[in-house]
């Protein structure tokens, strides 16, 4: 099976499109305001409503109240939650969809905090200080090979391209790889060319391994 592609951080029902028909699996609605890929809610249905069927729609939170994430799954009909903040387990176990947890990727001592997180898969991002993800930085992609040996699928992010992207693969093996910054033509905006090109290199990276 080839590896699932997340599209993050997509802002227009026009960027949605572009992004099914460069052949991603899934898309990141961004409902963090501070974020330059920031969509309110009905813009966010509005987006929804744009995309194919089979598209996973994905809503990217960082430490937001549980009303507003309730609220995006049934106006948006988000299929996967994912949690860029502090959430605790337990918040993160307590909406009626699956769910993903991010980790800003230190160093190995990181990789201790995955297991307390029984969600359905784990994002593995670099680690900036000031930033919650859309940094365009990698971080030590063996970090992310043992992560997948800890019990839960592995989506792998971090600074990658279209470039990139295939020797990513290879190394880690991960379940998808998520892009944002990295398939732009400014922040928020995406570049179809790109997108066409990262789908095709995630997709033919084990093929040519």
């Amino acid at each position: 099976m080839s590896t699932i592609v997340k599209i993050c951080g997509i802002t227009t029902p026009a960027d949605g499109e572009a992004a099914a028909a460069a052949g991603a699996d899934a898309v990141g609605l961004m409902f963090y305001a501070p974020s330059p890929r920031y969509v309110t809610v009905p813009a966010a249905a509005a987006i929804a409503r744009a995309l194919p069927p089979f598209i996973i729609k994905v809503g990217v939170f960082v430490d937001a109240p549980a009303e507003l994430v309730l609220q995006a799954v049934a106006e948006c009909g988000l299929n996967v939650l994912q949690f860029h903040g502090a959430e605790t387990p337990e918040y993160c176990q307590s909406f009626p969809v699956m769910t993903i947890k991010a980790f800003r990727m230190k160093g190995p001592e990181t990789l201790a905090e995955l297991p307390t997180y029984p969600t359905s898969a784990w994002l593995l991002d670099a680690y900036t200080p000031d930033r919650h993800g859309g940094t365009g930085a990698t971080f030590n992609w063996e970090l992310a090979r043992q992560a997948g040996n800890l019990g839960r699928p592995i989506f792998l992010a971090g600074g990658l391209t279209p470039e990139n992207v295939g020797a990513a693969i290879r190394q880690v093996r991960p379940y998808a790889v998520d892009v944002s910054s990295g398939v732009e033509a400014a922040p928020g905006r995406k570049d179809p060319v790109k997108m066409r090109a990262f789908v095709g290199a995630a997709k033919g990276a084990l093929a040519a391994a």
